[in-house]
């Protein structure tokens, strides 16, 4: 099992350590990193495996929450991400 995780925020020293290692605390393995910095912003989106968690999707989320400040965190299963962006 997969899911995606997207970052989006001002830019700001230690992002993508502060997700992965909230990611690692939960046993979850980073899969695929995407990130872009345009001009003052950071966007990430994030593919991880979550068949080995140690917690749920919702205490993932709440933990990249308080980890990561000032950020949007959005965490979704695949299989809804998948049907969200179906043609």
């Amino acid at each position: 099992m997969k899911a995606v995780i997207t970052v989006i925020g001002k830019d700001m020293v230690g992002i993508l350590a502060r997700v992965s290692g909230t990611c690692a605390d939960a046993d979850a393995n980073v899969l695929e990193v995407n990130q872009s910095v345009l001009q003052e912003y950071f966007a990430m989106v994030m593919l991880i495996d979550i068949s080995s968690m140690n917690c749920s999707l919702d205490k993932l989320r709440e933990n990249l929450d308080k980890n990561v400040d000032g950020m949007q965190i959005h965490v979704m299963h695949e299989d809804i991400f998948d049907s969200m962006h179906r043609i």
